[in-house]
C-alpha cells in the first residue's frame, strides 16, 4: 500500500508498438515496452514482450514482464489504455492481483465503449469474452477536463491521480508512457514517433 507518493516512487509504463491491418504490411505481432523508472527523472530499466495483434495475450505478457523482471521495487504499473495491439484487452484486476501492484490506466481521450463493442461483435468470435473485460474496468476519472482521464485497480483516485503528477514531466502523459511510446514506434518502424 502507498502511503505518500514520494518524488522517486519506482513505476513501470507500458505501451505498444505500431502495427498494420493492410495486407502488404499486416503484421501479426507488436512490440510491448515497459519502461522503469524513478519518478520522471531516472530511467532504470526497460522490459519488451511480443504480444499478439487482436489476440488474448496481453494480459499474461504484462505479468510476465513484472513478475520475471529484475525490479523488485516497482510501486505501480501504468498503462496508455486497456487496449494493445488492436483488441487485444488487459484483464486489470488480474494484472492487479497477479503481480500484487497498483494499476493506473492513463489516456487522453475517453473510449466511445459502444463503438468498441459493436467492432468486437462485428469482428470476433469471442467478442462477448473481450467485451466483459472492457466493461469489468473500473470507471474512467477526470484529471484535466477534456485531456486526460484515469483508470485505478488497487490505489484510490487521490493516489493515483498522484502518481500520475509525480510521475508526468512535461505536457500530461507519465514520462515512462510517453518513453515506453517513443521506444515501441521506434523499434517497429525503425524512428520514435511523438507522444
Amino acid at each position: 500500500m502507498i502511503r505518500k507518493v514520494k518524488p522517486q516512487i519506482r513505476v513501470v509504463g507500458f505501451d505498444d508498438g505500431t502495427f498494420s491491418f493492410s495486407s502488404k504490411l499486416k503484421h501479426e505481432k507488436t512490440i510491448l515496452i515497459g519502461v522503469v523508472m524513478k519518478g520522471s527523472v531516472e530511467v532504470v530499466g526497460v522490459l519488451a514482450r511480443w504480444i499478439t495483434v487482436d489476440g488474448r495475450d496481453v494480459t499474461d505478457a504484462l505479468i510476465d514482464a513484472v513478475n520475471s523482471s529484475r525490479f523488485k521495487d516497482l510501486r505501480v504499473i501504468l498503462l496508455k489504455g486497456i487496449t494493445y495491439a488492436g483488441f487485444n484487452i488487459v484483464d486489470l484486476e488480474r494484472l492487479h492481483n497477479e503481480t500484487g501492484l497498483p494499476v493506473v490506466v492513463v489516456v487522453r481521450k475517453k473510449p466511445d465503449i459502444l463503438a468498441m463493442e459493436d467492432a468486437l461483435r462485428k469482428h470476433f468470435p469471442d467478442a462477448e469474452e473481450r467485451i466483459a473485460l472492457l466493461r469489468k474496468a473500473p470507471p474512467l476519472v477526470e484529471l484535466v477536463p477534456d485531456k486526460l482521464y484515469f483508470q485505478t485497480v488497487g490505489l484510490d483516485e487521490k493516489t493515483a491521480a498522484e502518481v500520475i503528477k509525480v510521475t508526468t514531466r512535461t505536457g500530461l502523459i507519465p514520462e515512462p508512457l510517453r518513453l515506453a511510446h517513443m521506444i515501441a514506434s521506434a523499434v517497429m518502424t525503425g524512428e520514435s514517433k511523438r507522444e
